[in-house]
């Protein structure tokens, strides 16, 4: 019984990241649609997307959280627990880190005239970006690593 609920909590964790990679994609493309209204941009149905993908994460995370106190307080797996905490505090700081890429992207747009700061701060951005997802692609890998090791 416990293998088989251990089982159905790691796929469900890996659906729910899935989620998350789809989110951050929906909210990419929400962006884009928005700065594409400039100079007069559509603030209302940007604010409502932003709503939207707040929820969305937050379910999200909400959810994750539960299947690691269940790995922590019911399966005994701390060091899964543990990958699954490291995993948040990465997610949340590469949300936050897109956020300050989309002003920094709104910025550009609206003052071409410091087109040269702009443009290095939206590279600092993604260089950030592509560093928290190389460390969230690792955490995924111990995460899947210890998962299967008690196969």
């Amino acid at each position: 019984m416990v293998s088989t609920d251990f089982k159905a909590l790691v796929q469900r964790f890996y659906q729910l990241q899935s989620e998350r990679l789809e989110t951050y994609r929906l909210f990419e493309e929400g962006h884009e649609a928005y700065l594409k209204t400039g100079p007069h941009y559509d603030f209302e149905h940007y604010k409502q997307l932003v709503h939207q993908i707040t929820l969305a994460f937050s379910g999200i995370s909400k959810e994750v959280l539960d299947i690691k106190d269940k790995f922590q307080l019911h399966l005994d797996r701390p060091d899964l627990s543990e990958h699954i905490d490291k995993l948040q505090c990465k997610e949340k700081h590469k949300l936050q880190l897109t956020a300050q890429l989309q002003l920094a992207r709104q910025r550009a747009r609206d003052h071409p005239e410091d087109q040269e700061a702009s443009q290095e701060k939206i590279q600092q951005l993604k260089h950030e970006i592509i560093k928290t997802q190389e460390a969230l692609s690792e955490i995924m890998q111990d995460f899947k690593y210890d998962s299967e090791e008690g196969d």
